[in-house]
C-alpha cells in the first residue's frame, strides 16, 4: 500500500510469497529455542487442499515493481511467535 502508484504495474493483484515451511521444519526451528518441544501431527482433509496449491508463489513481479521482500525467515517467525505466545510446557505433558 505504500508503494508509489507509478511503480505498481499490475492493477489486479500481486502474488506475495513470504515463507513456506512444513510441520517438521517449524518443529526443528522451535526446538532450537525449546529443546524439549515435541509435536505430534497427522494430515487431515486440509492436506488435499494444500497439495493442490502450487509448490511456490512467484513474487518476482512485486519485487521488481516496488521492491517487495519478506521480512521474516522461519527462525525469525518462531522467535516472534514464542515471544507473543505463553508456552506452558507442563500443560503439554
Amino acid at each position: 500500500m505504500d508503494a508509489p502508484s507509478e511503480n505498481v504495474k499490475i492493477r489486479s493483484a500481486y502474488n506475495l510469497g513470504g515463507i513456506s515451511f512444513t510441520p517438521k521444519m517449524i518443529s526443528e526451528a522451535i526446538k532450537k529455542v525449546i529443546p524439549e518441544f515435541e509435536i505430534v501431527y497427522s494430515p487431515d482433509f486440509r492436506q488435499e487442499i494444500a497439495d493442490s496449491w502450487p509448490n511456490s508463489i512467484d513474487d518476482s513481479q512485486a519485487e521488481k515493481d516496488w521492491g517487495w521482500k519478506h521480512k521474516f525467515d522461519l527462525d525469525a517467525l518462531v522467535k516472534v511467535m514464542l515471544e507473543n505466545v505463553k508456552v506452558d510446557l507442563m500443560a503439554t505433558k
